[in-house]
């Protein structure tokens, strides 16, 4: 595997931060790697399904140490110190036009504690609370995703492209179950995977969101969708792979993608995540209602359109 930033991203503007970025989720591949077939004491958060381990939380302590190191004024938004704050009754950090580090330190944690290999640390940047930077890696398989806002997306060196299918009809859709247990999330959730897929060739979860939104990037899904999951983190870097990779990203119920808002719809084309969203209308969803149905947006990601 090319351990080194793409060529094109050398001089783009947001260089400095795509190098320090990409150090961080190497230096945090290395943990997790390590760790991956050691035995493992695994303890729960809200559920028996919604696991942490010790390497989450050692990675994201040198993820942010090493962004910390080279940018000291930035603002951090991670999982697992964004749990104990809220386990504390403290509130999370709300994002604003400043530099902004959205860290999932080992995306796919059940995948971790069962040995299954699809994992990667996630990490993404928001600036004016628009996401220009991402970077997803993957220790296990060695796969390095790296995008830069009007840079391109690239998958260990090599520039990435959408499916571009329009259609539902031969579709490769790839979604979540989540953590959450109760009956009316499950229901919601097996209802609009149901409806989706009566349509659509199959379905596919690898159990991050993170790498299912760059397997869009990559052509090997032709649209991904989740709808309340985890953070920020889960999501902030994948999409802006989409979008990179030419790529539309959209909230499922209609309108521009907000990075806060634990939701996200991308596809190969505009019009395939379009028809998603229209067949997403039509069942129960289970989540907070957004703003009117819009287009989808592909190219550049806002974060969140409210002061």
């Amino acid at each position: 595997m090319t351990k080194s930033i793409p060529n094109p991203l050398l001089s783009h503007k947001y260089a400095d931060y795509v190098s320090v970025a990409v150090d961080a989720a190497l230096a945090a591949g290395e943990v997790i790697k390590h760790a991956f077939k050691q035995p493992k004491k695994v303890e729960e958060k809200l559920n028996h399904a919604d696991l942490v381990t010790a390497t989450d939380k050692a990675a994201e302590d040198l993820i942010f140490s090493r962004i910390r190191r080279s940018f000291p004024d930035h603002r951090f938004i991670g999982e697992e110190s964004s749990a104990a704050t809220s386990a504390e009754g403290v509130s999370e950090l709300q994002l604003t036009d400043a530099p902004t580090w959205m860290v999932d330190p080992l995306d796919g944690t059940t995948n971790f504690v069962h040995g299954f290999p699809f994992v990667c640390t996630s990490i993404g940047l928001t600036v004016g609370r628009v996401v220009v930077v991402g970077v997803v890696y993957n220790p296990v398989l060695e796969e390095l995703f790296v995008a830069a806002e009007g840079g391109g997306a690239y998958l260990n060196g090599e520039r990435l492209a959408v499916s571009g299918r329009t259609q539902l009809t031969g579709a490769l859709l790839g979604t979540e179950v989540g953590t959450a247990r109760d009956d009316d999330t499950l229901d919601a959730m097996f209802g609009r995977v149901r409806q989706l897929v009566a349509r659509m060739r199959s379905v596919r979860c690898t159990g991050s969101c993170a790498l299912g939104l760059c397997s869009v990037a990559l052509g090997r899904c032709d649209a991904f969708f989740e709808i309340n999951f985890g953070g920020c983190w889960d999501a902030a870097a994948g999409a802006l792979m989409v979008a990179e990779a030419g790529g539309a990203v959209l909230d499922p119920v209609g309108g521009m993608w907000n990075v806060m808002a634990r939701r996200v719809l991308a596809a190969g084309s505009g019009e395939l995540a379009e028809a998603i969203a229209a067949v997403l209308a039509e069942c129960k969803l289970g989540c907070r209602e957004a703003g009117p149905p819009g287009k989808a947006v592909g190219g550049s990601l806002y974060a969140a359109a409210e002061e």
